[in-house]
């Protein structure tokens, strides 16, 4: 095996290994983003407030967008992964506002 092969294989197994890193402090980012939201869903049935806050999800999308584009991101990927999140809190804050338990993505 030439030797540039044998660099490549190590550099692939480097990179693998960060993806490996992020890939977990995004799960674990996640499961922390989605105890707040849980609670939000929570307070929001306590208190009859609506699912969904539309001004909200614009501002947080815009938000996104203008991050994505700092970080050099491709901001349409950013805000498609922001709208399957917000529509998996919706879900979420509407199960809790019809009392039911199984839509919790996190467990206490």
């Amino acid at each position: 095996m030439n030797d540039d092969v044998e660099r490549a294989r190590l550099l692939l197994k480097d990179l693998r290994g960060s993806i490996d890193r992020i890939d977990a402090a995004i799960v674990y980012m996640l499961a922390e983003r989605f105890r707040c939201t849980e609670a939000v869903s929570r307070l929001k049935a306590e208190h009859k407030l609506p699912p969904a806050d539309l001004t909200r999800e614009a501002e947080q999308i815009a938000r996104l967008r203008g991050l994505a584009e700092d970080a050099n991101f491709n901001p349409d990927f950013a805000v498609k992964f922001l709208n399957f999140i917000i529509k998996e809190v919706i879900r979420h804050h509407e199960a809790v506002n019809e009392g039911r338990t199984d839509a919790d993505t996190v467990k206490s």
